[in-house]
Protein backbone atom coordinates (compact mmCIF):
# COMPACT_ATOMS: atom_id res chain seq x y z
CA UNK A 1 0.00 0.00 0.00
CA UNK A 2 1.36 3.50 -0.73
CA UNK A 3 1.86 6.05 1.51
CA UNK A 4 -0.19 8.92 1.15
CA UNK A 5 2.50 11.99 0.83
CA UNK A 6 1.03 14.93 3.07
CA UNK A 7 1.88 18.05 1.46
CA UNK A 8 -0.04 20.70 3.23
CA UNK A 9 0.14 22.06 6.81
CA UNK A 10 -2.17 24.36 8.86
CA UNK A 11 -0.94 27.79 9.80
CA UNK A 12 -2.92 28.97 13.14
CA UNK A 13 -2.59 32.49 14.13
CA UNK A 14 -4.28 33.10 17.69
CA UNK A 15 -4.79 36.78 18.59
CA UNK A 16 -6.42 38.28 21.81
CA UNK A 17 -9.58 39.17 20.06
CA UNK A 18 -9.35 36.59 16.48
CA UNK A 19 -7.85 33.24 15.36
CA UNK A 20 -7.30 32.64 12.26
CA UNK A 21 -6.36 29.11 10.58
CA UNK A 22 -6.07 28.47 7.13
CA UNK A 23 -4.32 25.72 4.76
CA UNK A 24 -1.13 26.13 3.19
CA UNK A 25 0.69 23.80 0.58
CA UNK A 26 4.31 23.49 -0.11
CA UNK A 27 4.70 26.55 -1.38
CA UNK A 28 3.02 29.07 0.58
CA UNK A 29 -0.09 28.93 -0.93
CA UNK A 30 -2.91 29.21 1.17
CA UNK A 31 -5.80 26.86 0.33
CA UNK A 32 -8.66 27.76 2.71
CA UNK A 33 -8.58 30.19 5.48
CA UNK A 34 -11.40 30.81 8.23
CA UNK A 35 -11.60 31.93 11.84
CA UNK A 36 -13.40 32.75 14.97
CA UNK A 37 -13.49 34.92 17.73
CA UNK A 38 -10.87 34.16 20.89
CA UNK A 39 -12.68 35.40 23.25
CA UNK A 40 -15.93 33.22 22.59
CA UNK A 41 -13.83 30.95 25.08
CA UNK A 42 -12.79 31.90 28.16
CA UNK A 43 -12.14 28.00 28.86
CA UNK A 44 -9.31 27.09 27.24
CA UNK A 45 -10.25 22.81 26.60
CA UNK A 46 -13.00 24.13 25.50
CA UNK A 47 -11.12 26.33 22.86
CA UNK A 48 -8.98 23.61 22.22
CA UNK A 49 -12.29 21.51 21.10
CA UNK A 50 -13.52 24.09 18.93
CA UNK A 51 -9.73 24.56 17.60
CA UNK A 52 -9.40 20.99 17.06
CA UNK A 53 -13.12 20.87 15.02
CA UNK A 54 -12.54 23.28 13.18
CA UNK A 55 -9.57 22.36 11.36
CA UNK A 56 -10.46 19.20 10.70
CA UNK A 57 -13.51 20.55 9.01
CA UNK A 58 -11.85 23.16 7.02
CA UNK A 59 -9.47 20.34 5.91
CA UNK A 60 -11.79 17.77 4.73
CA UNK A 61 -13.47 20.34 2.88
CA UNK A 62 -10.39 20.86 1.19
CA UNK A 63 -8.71 18.39 -0.04
CA UNK A 64 -9.12 15.99 3.07
CA UNK A 65 -7.23 16.01 6.49
CA UNK A 66 -4.99 12.71 5.92
CA UNK A 67 -3.09 15.06 3.48
CA UNK A 68 -2.03 17.56 6.36
CA UNK A 69 1.40 17.13 7.94
CA UNK A 70 1.79 18.97 10.78
CA UNK A 71 0.54 22.09 12.41
CA UNK A 72 2.08 25.85 13.40
CA UNK A 73 0.67 28.16 16.01
CA UNK A 74 1.49 31.82 16.64
CA UNK A 75 0.51 32.53 20.14
CA UNK A 76 0.94 35.60 22.42
CA UNK A 77 3.55 34.43 25.07
CA UNK A 78 4.50 31.69 23.11
CA UNK A 79 7.62 29.37 23.96
CA UNK A 80 8.74 27.28 21.24
CA UNK A 81 11.24 25.12 23.05
CA UNK A 82 8.29 23.99 25.13
CA UNK A 83 5.44 24.60 22.65
CA UNK A 84 3.34 26.02 25.77
CA UNK A 85 1.30 29.02 26.54
CA UNK A 86 3.69 30.72 29.30
CA UNK A 87 1.55 33.17 31.55
CA UNK A 88 0.46 35.53 28.57
CA UNK A 89 -0.56 39.16 30.32
CA UNK A 90 -3.49 39.41 27.63
CA UNK A 91 -5.13 36.24 27.42
CA UNK A 92 -8.09 35.24 29.21
CA UNK A 93 -5.67 31.67 29.73
CA UNK A 94 -3.98 32.36 32.30
CA UNK A 95 -0.68 30.05 33.47
CA UNK A 96 1.07 27.67 31.62
CA UNK A 97 -1.04 26.21 28.99
CA UNK A 98 1.02 22.86 27.03
CA UNK A 99 -1.09 23.87 24.04
CA UNK A 100 1.12 21.93 21.44
CA UNK A 101 0.68 18.78 23.21
CA UNK A 102 -2.80 19.45 24.07
CA UNK A 103 -3.68 19.58 20.26
CA UNK A 104 -1.26 17.07 19.13
CA UNK A 105 -3.09 14.70 21.74
CA UNK A 106 -6.32 16.19 19.82
CA UNK A 107 -5.29 15.94 16.06
CA UNK A 108 -3.02 13.13 16.00
CA UNK A 109 -0.08 15.67 14.00
CA UNK A 110 2.64 17.24 14.63
CA UNK A 111 2.46 20.71 16.10
CA UNK A 112 4.82 23.77 16.83
CA UNK A 113 3.81 26.69 18.80
CA UNK A 114 5.79 29.96 18.89
CA UNK A 115 5.13 33.54 19.97
CA UNK A 116 3.65 35.51 17.46
CA UNK A 117 6.61 38.01 16.84
CA UNK A 118 8.79 34.66 16.40
CA UNK A 119 6.30 33.72 13.66
CA UNK A 120 5.72 37.48 11.88
CA UNK A 121 9.70 37.02 11.50
CA UNK A 122 9.23 33.83 9.63
CA UNK A 123 6.76 35.23 7.62
CA UNK A 124 8.43 38.20 6.96
CA UNK A 125 11.61 36.28 5.85
CA UNK A 126 9.91 34.23 3.56
CA UNK A 127 7.22 36.45 2.02
CA UNK A 128 8.41 40.04 3.42
CA UNK A 129 9.89 43.35 3.91
CA UNK A 130 12.86 40.94 5.27
CA UNK A 131 13.23 38.29 2.04
CA UNK A 132 16.97 38.11 1.63
CA UNK A 133 18.04 39.50 4.99
CA UNK A 134 19.90 37.47 7.32
CA UNK A 135 20.29 39.98 10.20
CA UNK A 136 17.11 41.97 11.29
CA UNK A 137 14.76 42.81 14.79
CA UNK A 138 10.52 42.07 14.00
CA UNK A 139 8.79 44.53 16.43
CA UNK A 140 4.92 43.42 17.38
CA UNK A 141 3.09 46.10 17.77
CA UNK A 142 -0.65 45.53 19.39
CA UNK A 143 -2.03 45.12 22.75
CA UNK A 144 0.96 43.97 23.85
CA UNK A 145 4.68 44.81 22.21
CA UNK A 146 6.79 41.84 21.07
CA UNK A 147 10.08 41.46 19.27
CA UNK A 148 11.71 38.58 17.45
CA UNK A 149 15.85 38.90 16.59
CA UNK A 150 16.58 37.13 13.29
CA UNK A 151 20.27 36.42 13.64
CA UNK A 152 22.93 34.80 10.58
CA UNK A 153 19.68 33.76 9.43
CA UNK A 154 18.18 31.87 12.12
CA UNK A 155 15.70 33.08 14.75
CA UNK A 156 17.42 33.76 18.18
CA UNK A 157 15.12 31.82 21.00
CA UNK A 158 17.85 32.34 23.99
CA UNK A 159 18.48 30.04 26.99
CA UNK A 160 14.69 29.25 28.27
CA UNK A 161 12.97 30.81 24.56
CA UNK A 162 12.33 34.05 25.98
CA UNK A 163 14.12 35.90 24.00
CA UNK A 164 12.66 39.08 22.56
CA UNK A 165 10.89 40.23 25.22
CA UNK A 166 11.25 43.80 24.31
CA UNK A 167 8.00 44.69 25.66
CA UNK A 168 8.77 44.20 29.20
CA UNK A 169 11.92 45.92 29.49
CA UNK A 170 11.93 48.88 31.71
CA UNK A 171 11.40 52.23 29.29
CA UNK A 172 10.39 54.95 32.18
CA UNK A 173 12.03 53.96 35.65
CA UNK A 174 9.26 54.10 37.84
CA UNK A 175 6.38 54.14 35.47
CA UNK A 176 3.58 53.33 34.84
CA UNK A 177 2.51 50.00 35.81
CA UNK A 178 2.12 47.60 33.31
CA UNK A 179 0.24 44.18 32.30
CA UNK A 180 2.75 42.10 33.92
CA UNK A 181 2.93 43.55 36.99
CA UNK A 182 6.48 45.80 36.44
CA UNK A 183 6.41 49.34 36.54
CA UNK A 184 7.76 51.19 33.20
CA UNK A 185 7.55 48.46 31.03
CA UNK A 186 7.75 49.69 27.05
CA UNK A 187 4.30 47.95 26.52
CA UNK A 188 2.81 50.40 29.04
CA UNK A 189 3.48 53.33 26.74
CA UNK A 190 3.88 51.61 23.27
CA UNK A 191 1.25 48.88 23.38
CA UNK A 192 -2.64 49.92 22.27
CA UNK A 193 -3.74 50.53 26.19
CA UNK A 194 -0.19 53.00 26.86
CA UNK A 195 -1.40 54.72 24.25
CA UNK A 196 -4.54 55.74 25.14
CA UNK A 197 -3.65 56.38 28.55
CA UNK A 198 -1.01 58.90 27.10
CA UNK A 199 -3.93 60.78 25.28
CA UNK A 200 -5.98 60.83 28.42
CA UNK A 201 -3.27 62.00 30.79
CA UNK A 202 -2.90 64.83 27.98
CA UNK A 203 -6.21 65.54 27.86
CA UNK A 204 -6.72 65.71 31.48
CA UNK A 205 -3.68 67.95 31.88
CA UNK A 206 -4.64 70.41 29.31
CA UNK A 207 -7.61 72.52 28.01
CA UNK A 208 -6.21 72.09 24.40
CA UNK A 209 -9.12 71.74 21.76
CA UNK A 210 -8.63 68.32 20.57
CA UNK A 211 -11.49 65.54 19.02
CA UNK A 212 -10.43 63.20 21.06
CA UNK A 213 -12.13 64.65 24.10
CA UNK A 214 -15.41 63.63 21.95
CA UNK A 215 -14.59 60.01 21.63
CA UNK A 216 -16.33 57.65 23.75
CA UNK A 217 -14.43 54.26 23.58
CA UNK A 218 -10.72 56.06 22.55
CA UNK A 219 -8.67 53.00 20.69
CA UNK A 220 -4.85 53.93 18.61
CA UNK A 221 -6.94 53.83 15.41
CA UNK A 222 -9.04 56.56 16.42
CA UNK A 223 -6.08 58.37 17.16
CA UNK A 224 -3.95 57.92 13.96
CA UNK A 225 -7.43 59.12 12.16
CA UNK A 226 -7.01 62.93 14.18
CA UNK A 227 -3.60 62.86 13.40
CA UNK A 228 -4.81 62.40 9.91
CA UNK A 229 -7.14 65.84 10.47
CA UNK A 230 -4.53 67.18 11.86
CA UNK A 231 -5.39 67.35 15.63
CA UNK A 232 -2.53 68.41 17.24
CA UNK A 233 -2.94 66.88 20.53
CA UNK A 234 -3.20 63.41 18.73
CA UNK A 235 -0.09 64.03 16.48
CA UNK A 236 1.73 64.96 20.25
CA UNK A 237 0.33 61.62 21.46
CA UNK A 238 2.13 59.69 18.89
CA UNK A 239 5.25 61.84 19.35
CA UNK A 240 5.56 60.89 22.67
CA UNK A 241 5.18 57.47 22.11
CA UNK A 242 7.48 57.45 19.18
CA UNK A 243 10.00 59.00 21.29
CA UNK A 244 9.88 56.16 24.12
CA UNK A 245 10.09 53.71 21.71
CA UNK A 246 12.81 55.02 19.66
CA UNK A 247 14.95 55.32 22.46
CA UNK A 248 14.49 51.53 23.47
CA UNK A 249 15.12 50.54 19.63
CA UNK A 250 18.63 52.51 19.00
CA UNK A 251 19.89 50.43 22.57
CA UNK A 252 18.76 47.14 21.04
CA UNK A 253 19.94 47.84 17.50
CA UNK A 254 23.64 49.33 19.09
CA UNK A 255 24.07 45.62 20.88
CA UNK A 256 22.56 43.46 17.86
CA UNK A 257 23.68 45.36 14.73
CA UNK A 258 20.67 44.32 12.97
CA UNK A 259 19.92 45.27 9.16
CA UNK A 260 16.46 46.50 9.83
CA UNK A 261 13.93 46.48 12.16
CA UNK A 262 10.08 46.06 10.78
CA UNK A 263 6.91 46.91 12.66
CA UNK A 264 3.91 44.96 12.44
CA UNK A 265 0.58 44.77 14.21
CA UNK A 266 -2.09 47.44 14.31
CA UNK A 267 -0.02 49.77 15.95
CA UNK A 268 2.32 50.25 13.37
CA UNK A 269 -0.47 51.15 10.80
CA UNK A 270 0.20 54.47 12.21
CA UNK A 271 3.04 55.14 9.70
CA UNK A 272 4.76 58.13 9.91
CA UNK A 273 2.77 59.72 12.65
CA UNK A 274 4.59 57.12 14.92
CA UNK A 275 7.65 56.19 12.85
CA UNK A 276 8.72 59.54 12.15
CA UNK A 277 9.45 60.40 15.93
CA UNK A 278 10.80 56.59 16.48
CA UNK A 279 13.29 57.43 13.50
CA UNK A 280 14.36 61.09 14.89
CA UNK A 281 14.80 59.62 18.93
CA UNK A 282 16.78 56.34 17.14
CA UNK A 283 18.93 58.23 15.30
CA UNK A 284 20.19 60.55 18.04
CA UNK A 285 21.11 57.90 20.43
CA UNK A 286 22.31 54.53 18.41
CA UNK A 287 25.62 53.75 18.14
CA UNK A 288 27.49 56.11 15.98
CA UNK A 289 28.87 53.84 13.60
CA UNK A 290 25.24 52.45 13.41
CA UNK A 291 23.36 55.53 12.55
CA UNK A 292 21.94 55.66 9.23
CA UNK A 293 22.92 52.04 8.53
CA UNK A 294 19.43 50.53 10.03
CA UNK A 295 16.60 50.36 7.80
CA UNK A 296 13.07 51.33 9.87
CA UNK A 297 10.14 49.72 7.80
CA UNK A 298 6.53 49.17 7.80
CA UNK A 299 6.04 45.51 7.61
CA UNK A 300 3.61 45.31 3.73
CA UNK A 301 2.14 42.53 4.30
CA UNK A 302 -1.70 41.88 5.56
CA UNK A 303 -0.66 40.88 9.52
CA UNK A 304 -3.37 37.87 9.51
CA UNK A 305 -1.63 36.36 6.18
CA UNK A 306 1.74 36.92 7.38
CA UNK A 307 1.26 35.18 10.69
CA UNK A 308 -0.51 32.21 9.28
CA UNK A 309 1.87 31.99 6.39
CA UNK A 310 4.85 32.02 9.12
CA UNK A 311 3.00 29.40 11.00
CA UNK A 312 2.97 27.37 8.16
CA UNK A 313 6.66 27.53 8.09
CA UNK A 314 7.01 26.67 11.30
CA UNK A 315 4.84 23.29 11.11
CA UNK A 316 7.14 22.63 8.10
CA UNK A 317 10.25 22.76 10.26
CA UNK A 318 8.65 20.06 12.57
CA UNK A 319 9.64 16.60 12.73
CA UNK A 320 6.66 14.60 10.97
CA UNK A 321 4.36 12.86 13.73
CA UNK A 322 0.89 10.95 13.34
CA UNK A 323 -1.02 8.86 15.52
CA UNK A 324 -2.39 7.69 11.93
CA UNK A 325 0.86 5.27 10.95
Amino acid sequence: MNEVIKNRVIGVDISIDWTSYAIVDVRGNIIARDGFNTQDYTNVNDYISALSEKVVMLAELNGGYENIRSMGISAPSGNYKTGRIENAPNLHWKGVIPMANMLRDRLGIAVALANDAHVAALGEHAFGAAHGMNNFIIMTMGHGIGSCVFSNGNVHLGADGFAGEVGHTCAVYHGRTCGCGKQGCLEAYCGAKGIVTTAMEMMEASSEDTMMRSVKNLTPKIIYLCCEQGDKMAIEVFRKTGHILGLTLAGYASILDPEAIIFTGGIARAGHWLLDPVNEEFEKHVFHNTRGQVKLLPSALDDHERDVLGASALAWGIKEYSLFK
